[in-house]
Order: C-alpha cells, then sequence, then structure tokens
C-alpha cells in the first residue's frame, strides 16, 4: 500500500487536501491490485473514472462555450473530444507524475501498466471523481482547469497534432505527410516506439512512446513546434 506521504506528496502537487484521503486511495487503484489483494471490486477506481469522466465533460463544456462565443456546437464538440480522450488525459497524468502513485498487481507493473495510456487517462478522470465526491463542484473545476484546461494552446497543438500538421502541410505547403517507424526498444510487454515525420522525403520531427500511434502523435507534435519557430523567423 502507499504509505501516507506519498498520498501528501500527490495532495500537494494537485493542490487539493481530501477530508476522506481513502478516495484518493481508490483513484489510484488499478482493479488488478484489488483482485490480488482480493479486496471488494468496488475498491478500485472504476467507479470514480465514471463519475470523473461526466464531471470532467460538464467543466470542459462550460468553459469552451464560455470561452469561445462564436464557435459553432460541431467545432466546440471537435475541441472537446481533443481536449478530453485518452492521449490528451494522459498527456495531463504523466505531467503530474501519476503513474507512480498507482496500487498496481504484480502482473499488471510487470506489463508496464504505470506508462500505459489507457490506465493513466482513467485515473486522471478517478481523481476529478474523487475530488468531486470529497470537495464538490467548484474544487473539482479548480483541479480541471489547473491541470486539463491549463496553457489551452499548447495543449491543443498537442492533441490535435496530426490533424493539425496534415492540414496546415497539404493547405499551405500542397505536399504529404508520411510516418515512418525507426526504432523499437524493450521488451514485448513494455515497449518503447521511435517514430519520424516526413515532408516531401525529409524528416521535420521525431517522437518516442509507449504505442505507434503515441509516437508519431509527438513527432508530429515536434515538427509542428519547428514549422511554427520558422514562420517566426
Amino acid at each position: 500500500m502507499l504509505a501516507g506521504y506519498d498520498l501528501e506528496e500527490l495532495e500537494k502537487r494537485i493542490g487539493y487536501r481530501f477530508s476522506d484521503r481513502g478516495l484518493l486511495r481508490q483513484a489510484l487503484t488499478h482493479s488488478s491490485f484489488t483482485n490480488e489483494q482480493k479486496i471488494n471490486k468496488n475498491g478500485n477506481y472504476e467507479r470514480l473514472e465514471f463519475l470523473g469522466d461526466a464531471v470532467l465533460e460538464l467543466i470542459s463544456s462550460d468553459f469552451l462555450f464560455h470561452r469561445f462565443t462564436e464557435k459553432p456546437e460541431g467545432e466546440l464538440t471537435k475541441m472537446r473530444a481533443s481536449m478530453v480522450c485518452e492521449p490528451a488525459l494522459a498527456f495531463c497524468a504523466r505531467d503530474l507524475e501519476l503513474g507512480k502513485f498507482m496500487l498496481l498487481g504484480r502482473g499488471e507493473e510487470a506489463n508496464g501498466g504505470r506508462e500505459r495510456e489507457s490506465i493513466t487517462s482513467d485515473v486522471m478522470e478517478a481523481v476529478i471523481g474523487a475530488i468531486y465526491l470529497d470537495g464538490g463542484l467548484e474544487r473539482a473545476r479548480e483541479y480541471i482547469f489547473r491541470f486539463v484546461l491549463s496553457d489551452l494552446e499548447d495543449k491543443q497543438l498537442f492533441y490535435d497534432s496530426k490533424t493539425n500538421l496534415q492540414e496546415l502541410v497539404q493547405g499551405e505547403m500542397k505536399q504529404d505527410v508520411q510516418y515512418r517507424l525507426v526504432e523499437e526498444k524493450g521488451p514485448e510487454h513494455d515497449k518503447v516506439f521511435e517514430a519520424e515525420v516526413l515532408i516531401g522525403g525529409n524528416v521535420i520531427g521525431r517522437g518516442s512512446g509507449r504505442t505507434k500511434k503515441a509516437a508519431e502523435q509527438r513527432a508530429a507534435y515536434e515538427a509542428l513546434l519547428l514549422l511554427k519557430d520558422k514562420r517566426k523567423e
């Protein structure tokens, strides 16, 4: 189990102190851990994730509705989807290093669960659910604004990196975007992929990730940053 100071460290990172710290512990507990410890299945994060997902959708929808008053429903829906999708939430979870606080079973631990986007994104939502239950909607809103909706321009660039790059290159440069897997490292259960993105046969971005898709997304993001800097010159 996590030591008390570990939970205190996480509380300091997220800027919220729980009245019921058991909710935070539950938000960090994967089903593989409860199965091994023979704990009631309600002791894992899945129910809190369900709740946190709904709270996140409400807060992000309200934010976008008031922030972008001229955008139609379709564009707002697309923006919200990009900000609360699995890779986006995993990106936010990495900033908080949520992975190192999670309780995992031995098998999931050995399979690299602490870095798996499907798990870390779920935990991000579960923490939102836990804060909502413990402190109410406004405290959950503060957390979401600080860790999900902050630095929105840069995050939007990352979340939609492949789409943005495709639109930029085909629209302005009239060229095609290609991705190339250049390296796979690590054992089968814990691989790291390295990908490059090419425009007109030239490599302009490189990225790594736990999946090929994540590696390509990171490569596209690096390419967008490069093109953005060149525009400023």
